[in-house]
């Protein structure tokens, strides 16, 4: 920018290359983000109570929405019974295909996942809004606890605990907050899997 006669007049070179390159790093970053949603897709697995829509291509009658049962499984014509428990979409999709394509050659197989109400987490006790917390796809005892509202002025912030597991083969993980907050044994920053239980005492 240089003044002339009073006047302002801007260096429009410079602006114009400027403009190009705040759209670059925006369409980086934009990409960066889908890349990451992408990866975060593949590593998901499934849950009883998730929703999954299963479309062949072509075949309009073919084409619906499927909650997986409690017991991880859901029927689809000309498949028959499909587990879904612990398995990528890219697994599922993957058996879907392999059957279908007997009685339909070259069939095109998409799944999709449309709820992600199976994969949770609970975070209970000195909490703002306790209760159930999606995996969405993962999430870690930080994160979680957010989600949550963050601690009550009661919390003791430093016997947290992480329950995993059920009956006799439970776990319990450590969570001191303090030793989080200066940057010490991050690795109690888990990432939470399925079922698992924050208690904030």
């Amino acid at each position: 920018m240089r003044i002339v006669d009073g006047r302002t007049h801007l260096n429009w070179p410079l602006v114009l290359v400027a403009i190009a390159a705040l759209a670059s790093t925006a369409t980086g970053a934009r990409a960066q983000g889908n890349a990451n949603a992408a990866a975060a897709a593949a590593t998901y697995t499934l849950q009883p109570g998730d929703e999954i829509e299963v479309s062949v291509y072509g075949e309009m009658e073919l084409q619906r929405k499927m909650l997986i049962r409690p017991d991880g499984k859901f029927s689809f014509p000309l498949a028959g019974e499909v587990n879904a428990m612990s398995r990528s979409v890219a697994d599922v999709q993957g058996e879907l295909t392999s059957k279908i394509r007997p009685l339909i050659p070259e069939a095109v197989v998409t799944v999709s996942v449309t709820g992600l109400d199976g994969n949770r987490a609970y975070v209970i006790g000195q909490v703002t809004k306790a209760g159930a917390i999606p995996l969405n796809p993962r999430i870690n005892v930080l994160q979680a606890l957010s989600l949550a509202g963050g601690t009550t002025p009661f919390a003791a912030l430093n016997d947290i605990i992480i329950l995993r597991g059920s009956g006799r083969e439970q776990k319990a993980f450590r969570f001191a907050y303090d030793e989080i907050k200066k940057g010490r044994n991050l690795e109690q920053n888990i990432q939470l899997e399925n079922g698992d239980v924050v208690l904030v005492p």
